[in-house]
């Protein structure tokens, strides 16, 4: 269901609305579903494993980055999070407060902010990345046995095609 209307339902009506326009509907349809498999995944970690634990999605993959990269440059982690400096500040902000990050000055260039894990922040990713990689299973589970692979390679396409270069 996308709100009071099924999936199908919302394509058919916009299909009518835009019958006049030279569109390729394939195209919109794979974007705007896109769109809606990306805000239900969200929405659904943020039920069943971020909100128990007092976080939004932003915050976790602000956490997430900091735990691959060790410790991380705030543009990197804006660009990696698709926030900007300002968002990222009051997540880190947030985060702070809470024990589970620290910004420190880059020691080789002092106009450069790091951001890392504290222990407890580690402790936190640890903790919660088995239980979001368990919702990643279900929300991966309708997919066509041995297709998963395939589906990520599909959607690094669709990453390329409009990302950075």
């Amino acid at each position: 269901m996308a709100g009071p209307h099924t999936l199908a339902e919302t394509e058919r009506a916009a299909e009518s609305h835009l019958a006049d326009l030279d569109l390729d509907i394939e195209s919109m349809h794979v974007i705007s579903n896109l769109f809606r498999a990306a805000n239900a995944v969200r929405n659904h970690m943020e039920r069943t494993v971020l909100t128990p634990a007092d976080l939004t999605w932003t915050a976790f993959v602000v956490l997430w980055v900091a735990w691959i990269w060790d410790s991380v440059e705030t543009r990197v982690v804006a660009e990696e999070v698709g926030v900007s400096k300002a968002t990222l500040s009051g997540v880190l902000d947030t985060l702070e407060k809470r024990d589970l990050v620290r910004r420190a000055k880059s020691a080789a260039d002092g106009r450069l902010v790091l951001v890392s894990l504290t222990p407890s922040g580690k402790r936190l990713v640890t903790r919660l990345f088995p239980k979001i990689n368990a919702e990643e299973t279900v929300a991966t589970g309708l997919l066509p046995e041995g297709t998963k692979e395939d589906t990520a390679e599909m959607l690094r396409m669709l990453v390329k095609a409009v990302g950075p270069a």
